[in-house]
């Protein structure tokens, strides 16, 4: 670690290789906090390199647990989080608005960081029981159109550095490494970003990987479609911008899409999004991230028309049935 540490104070970067077997030592307890603390705050100091977090993801994959799904075609539909924004669980109301429309998705979560409540919040607090079983997983992909990968479960390297991440209580790169670690690795996914620094660093590690992707940011720093703002979205075929008009859809302000002060009244949005009984805006925030994610998954159709898709979806029920029997097979 040492000479890691002085190639770093040096102004040099790290090799993706080198990346990788950093994780991997310190998943093997090679390295002691202190250590740890230092070559994280290095490298957030400078700004992590795209071979930087492809060594750490490199390094989280094989020694994590993979889950092989390869004879789906899914997409993933998460943030980077840490936007300090606390909106309700707009990616995961908007996973079961895509489910419900046909799609399949395999959605990467975790709980809470920098909000009242994250993904596996929401879902735990409805009674879902979080299994790591391929089995359990295949059979909610294939009935209730979703698959639910909570972290903990599978990346496991990340636990070894959570206590410095904690003792530190700033952002490091490992907050962008969430949504690349999907346990099945999709073909698919919609990854939002809170700047554009971050939207370009993620584009270029997709490009890297290979995969089809989109990265969508909102020009007001929101790591998902806020509506309250204009949004760029970047995918192996083009780079647009987009206002809420150009959906079809109203402005809205930050805090009709604020998550509450509890996870209960976060909760409680997510329920009346997919019950029919939210409001306009918080309808429509989902409704322009589903379909953002549709357009992934399916080339064929634009932003535009697969509004019409998600509308539908939510607004016959299908999404909140999706929601349903996706409880069922996992609580």
């Amino acid at each position: 670690m040492k000479a890691y540490l002085t190639q770093l104070i040096d102004g040099e970067t790290l090799t993706r290789e080198q990346a990788h077997d950093i994780l991997l030592g310190i998943t093997q307890e090679k390295f002691n906090d202190a250590q740890i603390a230092a070559l994280l705050m290095a490298i957030q100091t400078r700004g992590v390199t795209v071979n930087e977090l492809l060594g750490f993801r490199d390094g989280l994959l094989e020694t994590g647990k993979h889950v092989n799904l390869d004879d789906y075609n899914t997409l993933d539909i998460v943030g980077t989080g840490g936007d300090g924004k606390n909106t309700f669980n707009i990616s995961t109301c908007s996973a079961f608005v895509i489910a419900g429309a046909g799609y399949k998705v395999t959605k990467h979560g975790n709980g809470a960081s920098s909000s009242v409540s994250g993904a596996s919040n929401v879902l735990e607090r409805h009674g879902a029981k979080f299994s790591a079983d391929p089995d359990v997983l295949r059979r909610s992909l294939d009935q209730a159109g979703i698959a639910y990968f909570h972290a903990p479960l599978f990346a496991y390297g990340m636990k070894f550095v959570g206590p410095v991440r904690r003792a530190l209580g700033v952002p490091t790169c490992f907050n962008l490494l969430g949504p690349l670690v999907n346990p099945c690795q999709p073909k698919n996914s919609l990854h939002g970003t809170a700047t554009q620094a971050q939207q370009r660093l993620y584009v270029l590690v997709h490009q890297k990987i290979g995969d089809n992707y989109g990265v969508v940011t909102s020009y007001d720093g929101y790591d998902e479609i806020s509506l309250t703002s204009g949004f760029k979205l970047v995918t192996p075929s083009f780079e647009k911008v987009f206002t809420p008009k150009d959906l079809g859809l109203n402005y809205v302000d930050s805090h009709e899409i604020y998550s509450g002060q509890t996870p209960e009244e976060a909760c409680r949005i997510f329920d009346a999004v997919l019950e029919g009984t939210a409001s306009e805006a918080q309808k429509n925030v989902v409704l322009a991230n589903a379909a953002c994610g549709i357009s992934v998954i399916d080339r064929n159709l634009s932003v535009e028309e697969s509004i019409a898709i998600c509308r539908e979806s939510l607004e016959s029920g299908k999404a909140l049935e999706a929601f349903k029997r996706f409880l069922a097979i996992n609580s």
